[in-house]
């Protein structure tokens, strides 16, 4: 399932799909049409359904309490107990989150909030001991162009909070999850033991990939959007709970993402 150049830009395409904002677009226009075209009584039923169907769409994928719902119950699944217990033949693994490219106004590439997020989460596992070598996984994910290697640009991240270059492997072909545990698979061999480093909502996604490649996973998760499990904290909803929120979109959008990814790779026989 490693794609040739032509189908990851093909993969790419279609997870616009997947994306509540296309969702929305796609029905704005819809209502545009219907009400663009000459008057009928099948278009002004159509035209109506569709614009509460959008309405009601908008009011969903804007809901504090959906996103909790949601979010929670993807970060629930591997929720840590501090600092896990050390192993002197393991290896910490940190996904990439992604690079925003130089331009007139960023003089250089940089790691997202994502990546340098998770790059500090394993540099601290290091420094505190937990394994002695630390992999970063991530290569150029842009379908146009080319660009340094996400995981070169994190060993140097890593390398300006004190671990030494000589502890850092990179791994930088990997563009998908799936690609992340297989070529770190050809990386450690038979070295079964790895702490995993990646935001918590993308936990459940990429340790179910780890494990189908024979690793024993240690979840990190690091960077969590909610503060409780999905049952609780009910007892402080406000009123401000149920008005619509951009964050509470790229939230919902972010775990729709999750879960449609984890639903392809079952489909594809790949968890």
């Amino acid at each position: 399932m490693e794609l040739t150049p032509f189908f990851f830009g093909l993969y790419k395409l279609v997870k616009y799909g997947v994306y509540p904002l296309t969702w929305i677009v796609g029905l704005s226009g819809l209502v545009l049409l219907f009400a663009w075209l000459p008057v009928s009584p099948a278009r002004q039923r159509r035209l109506r359904i569709t614009a509460a169907t959008l309405v009601s769409l908008l009011f969903v994928l804007t809901s504090p309490l959906v996103a909790h719902v949601l979010v929670a119950a993807l970060e629930g699944e591997h929720r840590p107990s501090g600092l896990p217990a050390p192993i002197a033949n393991g290896t910490i693994v940190v996904l990439g989150g992604g690079l925003r490219d130089a331009g007139s106004l960023r003089p250089r590439i940089e790691l997202t909030e994502e990546s340098m997020r998770q790059t500090v989460c394993g540099a601290d596992l290091y420094h505190h001991g937990i394994a002695p070598s630390l992999i970063v996984t991530g290569g150029d994910a842009r379908v146009f162009g080319s660009g340094p290697a996400e995981a070169t640009v994190m060993k140097e991240f890593a390398g300006r909070l004190g671990v030494p270059a000589a502890s850092v492997i990179t791994e930088v072909q990997a563009r998908t999850t799936y690609e992340n545990a297989v070529r770190t698979k050809h990386l450690l061999g038979d070295r079964a033991s790895i702490f995993l480093v990646t935001s918590a909502t993308h936990m459940p996604r990429a340790a179910a990939l780890f494990r189908t490649q024979g690793f024993d996973v240690i979840p990190y998760p690091c960077g969590f959007h909610e503060r409780n499990r999905a049952t609780e904290g009910w007892e402080t909803t406000s009123i401000f709970d149920v008005l619509p929120a951009t964050w509470a979109f790229r939230e919902i959008s972010e775990a729709i993402e999750e879960l449609a990814g984890i639903a392809v790779y079952r489909l594809a026989g790949k968890l």
